[in-house]
């Protein structure tokens, strides 16, 4: 009888063959990650100096939840295309679990890999910038993956528009630089954009890696604000997801590339 353990494995197993069987693509990515924080980072002291330091924290932050965010919304609409560019999409559907199932543990199982891949690129960058943060693993791990799964709700969104729309890399590409907005607003100083996607999380993780504070000296109404987004989008964008597949169904493109 098929199990849900038994489908984390099956999917751990098969995203780590697929870093493994193809790694000029693999680190192709996380080189391309570390070039571009080298730019940052390289740029702004030729054209800032010593100012920059003052904000340096803040950039290293704000680029490690970067990382992990753009990691994590493109990794289920990118797995949708894939799967119906291999011809094994329906597939997914006619095992016991069904679609939407197997994209939750993909977004969990993605989510866990790109926050691994999220701690390297930390670790490269402080290596790097000679920085130093106060980094508590708990503290940093819990207010992550709450963070992070604000990037999961519009994963799941544009995974439902890949399987209408099947090419949307470009709008893809677009989104990722949404979040670098979403992740620099002053949420300190207009409280209406704490609703936004990766924005109260943000907020808080700087504080956190920059001050030392641990998760349970934060304010309770901040983390109930950060659960509450996490919630909202996640709920939101698995609803699109599942509106979308229903759709795609009834007009017959599911398997269509």
């Amino acid at each position: 009888m098929s199990s849900l353990p038994t489908l984390v494995r099956a999917i751990a197993r098969k995203e780590i063959i697929l870093m493994i069987r193809y790694p000029v693509n693999t680190f192709s990515n996380l080189l391309l990650t570390y070039l571009f924080f080298l730019l940052i980072f390289f740029g702004g002291q030729a054209v800032a100096g010593p100012a920059l330091t003052e904000s340096l924290d803040g950039i290293i932050v704000g680029f490690f939840l970067w990382t992990m965010s753009s990691l994590s919304f493109g990794y289920l609409a990118y797995s949708v295309s894939a799967e119906a560019q291999w011809g094994t999409l329906e597939q997914l559907y006619m095992t016991p679990f069904g679609i939407r199932t197997i994209m939750v543990v993909k977004a969990v199982v993605g989510t866990i890999i790109n926050f691994g891949w999220g701690v390297v690129m930390l670790l490269l960058m402080l290596v790097t910038s000679g920085q130093t943060l106060q980094i508590d693993i708990v503290t940093v791990l819990s207010l992550g993956m709450l963070t992070l799964a604000s990037a999961l709700g519009i994963g799941f969104l544009f995974a439902g528009l890949a399987l209408l729309y099947k090419r949307i890399e470009d709008l893809l590409s677009l989104v990722n630089f949404l979040i670098v907005g979403f992740i620099a607003v002053p949420v300190g100083s207009y409280s209406l954009l704490k609703a936004l996607p990766l924005a109260q999380g943000s907020y808080l993780l700087r504080q956190t890696m920059e001050d030392g504070i641990l998760v349970w000296e934060l304010p309770a109404v901040e983390l109930l604000i950060l659960v509450a987004t996490a919630v909202a989008y996640v709920g939101v964008g698995y609803y699109v997801f599942w509106w979308s597949q229903r759709r795609a169904r009834r007009k017959g493109i599911l398997g269509h590339y």
